[in-house]
């Protein structure tokens, strides 16, 4: 079941959605401030961790790739 991220097109607030397998269709989810069902949906930053990590170079938050 993924998580999306969304975007209400009528008041701007961002917003997680966990999607069923069964809910398919992304064009109805309903903003959880103002209930407008045409939210936008975002491009996510993939985000992910490792065990032994190396103490010299520490790992960039999520997000950002460390890259300038």
């Amino acid at each position: 079941m993924p998580i999306f991220e969304f975007r209400c097109r009528r008041c701007n607030h961002k917003f997680e959605e966990l999607v069923f397998s069964s809910k398919s269709d992304l064009t109805n989810i309903a903003c959880p401030q103002c209930g407008e069902k045409k939210a936008e949906k975002l491009m996510s930053t993939c985000c992910s961790s490792s065990q032994g990590s190396s103490a010299s170079s520490p790992a960039a938050p999520c997000g950002r790739s460390g890259f300038s």
